[in-house]
């Protein structure tokens, strides 16, 4: 059985710097993103959750898609990328499914889905489509934000101001999970998730560069 201790060895400071105006831009665009999600959502992290994993999940789709439809027009191997972009989105979407049982989105919320996932689907596609690297380098950007986020909701937990509920069973089965595990434990898990996602498409923009 995998332990919770295995999801905390990660570096948590983790940041990129940007190499090129590309990179500049990119990292600019996320932060700016940033400040938007966090004068919406201040500290309801379980409701930022469930909002903004469902756009989390659309990335891996959109690359996993364009990269296999690259290796069919090249004739070529793709290397493994297709299937780790769509299991990354399928991790995404499993944050999602976990976190629906820890917090409903208001009616807004649901709106701010359908809008949101609708025009950040096209964007990420044309950007991925004429832009690859720096689409992987908006993805690493955006796990950073999404690790300084998971941790802040650890904190609100540690402090005591966000209830240690128990985990939803779908948590306990996909991270494998005690069944004593709390949301704690989930928030970790995930952050682990998102940690190695932030590495994986920074390396990606990088291996794209070269």
């Amino acid at each position: 059985m995998t332990h919770i201790a295995d999801y905390t060895a990660i570096d948590l400071d983790a940041h990129t710097l940007p190499q090129n105006l590309s990179d500049r831009i990119a990292l600019r665009v996320v932060k700016f993103m940033r400040v938007f999600a966090d004068a919406f959502f201040a500290k309801r992290y379980g409701h930022r959750a469930v909002v903004l994993e469902t756009v989390a999940a659309v990335p891996g789709m959109v690359g996993g898609l364009l990269q296999h439809l690259k290796a069919l027009r090249r004739i070529r191997d793709d290397e493994g990328w297709v299937r780790e972009l769509l299991d990354e989105a399928e991790n995404e979407r499993m944050h999602l499914m976990t976190f629906i049982h820890v917090a409903q989105p208001t009616w807004l919320e649901r709106m701010l889905i359908m809008c949101g996932q609708a025009v950040f689907f096209n964007l990420y596609f044309f950007l991925y489509l004429f832009a690859p690297k720096t689409a992987h380098r908006v993805v690493g950007y955006l796990e950073e934000e999404a690790v300084i986020s998971y941790t802040q909701y650890l904190n609100e937990i540690d402090a005591g101001r966000h209830p240690d509920v128990a985990a939803p069973e779908i948590a306990i089965e996909y991270w494998d999970l005690p069944k004593t595990a709390t949301l704690r434990d989930v928030v970790i898990a995930v952050r682990a998730d998102e940690a190695g996602h932030r590495d994986r498409n920074h390396e990606m923009a990088d291996a794209l560069a070269a």
